[in-house]
């Protein structure tokens, strides 16, 4: 087991992904803060953070990695029928503070939550500096659906989702997915494994190889080109 790193305000250093724990999986340090720079550089290096109210800050780099390959979205029959039908209305970063308090409302009342007030308040400042991005899915002028996460060069790094209407989230994935395609991303990652996430075509791979696809396709930490 790895001795877990306690950081502090003062730096934004984290430790190598290699030292991560294997129990529980990923756990790689403990403290710090959420300022837009700690961020960027966990990104940066593989990391997120996660945890719940009352608790520290727990910065996590898991080993396998969910991520979905672009090319690898799976397009159910039922899903493909929920989009012919045009029953919603789509829109890009026109929702933010709406479609991240309803992640947080959804899981909340599931399993509890790991979008505290500070991560709300931390994630909308990356959306005001051009990092954080939602989906929104509309019908008759109501908010049923979306999600949210951080684009820093080629990659997506999706964060929750949330859905008031049968495949409302879905959607906002198909829709995402689709306007990434254009931008020339290649890979979302999902962070954690669950069985939603690998029907929509989502698989784990090594940490390693997802740390070189960080290295190959996160040369810059300035803006993507999303909007």
């Amino acid at each position: 087991m790895s001795d877990i790193k306690l950081l502090n305000e003062n730096s934004a250093d984290f430790p190598c992904v290699e030292r991560a724990m294997s129990d529980p999986n990923g756990l790689l340090a403990v403290g710090g803060d959420l300022t837009q720079d700690r961020l960027l550089q966990a990104y940066r290096s593989g990391i997120f953070p996660w945890y719940e109210e009352n608790q520290p800050i727990l910065w996590w780099s898991p080993d396998p990695r969910c991520v979905l390959h672009l090319d690898k979205f799976h397009v159910s029959k039922s899903l493909r029928r929920t989009l012919n039908k045009n029953r919603f209305d789509i829109t890009f970063d026109q929702a933010f503070v709406q479609v991240i308090n309803a992640c947080a409302e959804q899981r909340k009342k599931n399993q509890g939550t790991w979008i505290t007030p500070e991560i709300k308040l931390a994630y909308t400042e990356m959306y005001y500096s051009g990092f954080a991005h939602s989906v929104e899915i509309w019908f008759n002028q109501t908010l049923v659906g979306g999600l949210y996460g951080i684009a820093m060069g080629s990659i997506f790094f999706g964060e929750s989702m949330f859905s008031k209407q049968t495949d409302a989230s879905k959607v906002a994935m198909y829709y995402l997915i689709e306007k990434l395609g254009l931008l020339a991303f290649t890979l979302i990652d999902c962070q954690v494994y669950n069985p939603h996430l690998e029907s929509l075509g989502a698989e784990c791979i090594p940490r390693r190889e997802f740390i070189r696809h960080l290295k190959q396709q996160i040369s810059d930490p300035k803006i993507s080109l999303w909007r």
